[in-house]
């Protein structure tokens, strides 16, 4: 196996840059709990402004992110909807209905996105047999595919006009924002929350950003408290949020050539399917069923040359980042090659 890996399996593989790590060192820290830490407050207030709401609450993860989005729109036996295959139902646990006493109503979208009837037709009547539907869930982008915008907005006002509240799940937000050149506010403006992932295309270590109501972030700050995620001295990892704002956004158009580069290649190898189209951020997907192989020995083959992407069936997932060179697709597609053609 080769000495270094080609980490395809996800955009949290990202390692600190030399730059960055600078600034961690560099930070000026404080007793986050009482509201001293001065870096924390700095990337809250950058994060605020960012996606145009009145505060920010920094968190120490996306799922901690969308659970204190969940409780603040929702009391125990509500329902909250969103598509079928986002986050806060497929990978978080079971965590909205273990703290929040919730339940999901899932939409099945169209590559991800669903409409402002399909919300219509979601939501339960007032009546006593039925769980109130209290919020909207967005995720975008969403399987690396950016919402059409004025079908986003539409979802949002539905929402609100039937007394609903809005969430954006913005794990990876800002890839969204580049690939679309459509501004975070503008995207989230519609939202009661919305958040930005740190530890994503964005290359910190940990940590994401909730932003909404000032009202909203003090109850936050207290089910952050409830939730075991508060924390002192945190200017240490806020700085790294603080350094990926000012120098790694507009860098994640690189992240999404280098994965329509993967995609074109893919579809150039017998027995992969995958329509280039699809890609518009960073996320490849693709079917290797056609290939003779198992996912599994796929895998191992990818491995032992040096490269790992993400094969639990069929469907594989690889995903760009500030790691991932053009030099590397170029190694990654041949790995695939000789593993899938011989």
């Amino acid at each position: 196996m080769p000495d270094r890996l080609i980490d395809l399996i996800s955009d949290t593989a990202t390692k600190p840059t030399p730059a960055m790590r600078q600034a961690m060192y560099d930070a000026p820290v404080g007793d986050d709990m009482m509201g001293e830490d001065p870096t924390v407050n700095l990337l809250e207030a950058m994060s605020a402004d960012l996606l145009g709401k009145e505060a920010a609450v920094f968190l120490s993860s996306g799922t901690m992110c969308n659970l204190i989005g969940i409780l603040l729109h929702t009391r125990p036996g509500d329902e909250v909807i969103l598509e079928a295959h986002n986050h806060p139902y497929t990978a978080e646990g079971g965590g909205a209905a273990a703290f929040g006493g919730v339940s999901f109503h899932l939409i099945q979208g169209t590559k991800g996105f669903y409409t402002a009837q399909q919300v219509l037709e979601a939501i339960n009547p007032d009546d006593q047999h039925y769980a109130r539907s209290a919020m909207v869930s967005l995720e975008n982008a969403t399987g690396g595919r950016v919402w059409p915008f004025e079908q986003f907005q539409d979802v949002a006002r539905t929402a609100h006009a039937n007394g609903l509240k809005t969430h954006t799940d913005g794990a990876r937000l800002m890839n969204a924002v580049v690939a679309s050149g459509i501004s975070a506010r503008e995207w989230v403006a519609e939202m009661d929350t919305a958040w930005i992932d740190l530890s994503k295309g964005l290359g910190a270590p940990v940590g994401g950003v909730l932003a909404g109501t000032a009202k909203d972030m003090a109850q936050a700050r207290r089910y952050r408290k409830m939730l075991g995620g508060a924390m002192r001295q945190a200017g240490v990892i806020a700085a790294a949020g603080v350094y990926a704002l000012q120098h790694n956004i507009e860098r994640l158009a690189e992240d999404h050539a280098n994965a329509k580069r993967l995609a074109e290649g893919l579809a150039e190898i017998p027995g992969i399917r995958i329509d280039p189209a699809d890609v518009e951020t960073n996320l490849v997907f693709f079917d290797t069923s056609d290939t003779g192989l198992t996912p599994a020995e796929i895998s191992a083959g990818l491995l032992e040359r040096g490269v790992r992407m993400g094969g639990w069936s069929p469907r594989f997932r690889a995903v760009t980042h500030l790691d991932i060179s053009t030099a590397d697709i170029d190694i990654a597609l041949e790995a695939m090659r000789e593993v899938v053609v011989g």
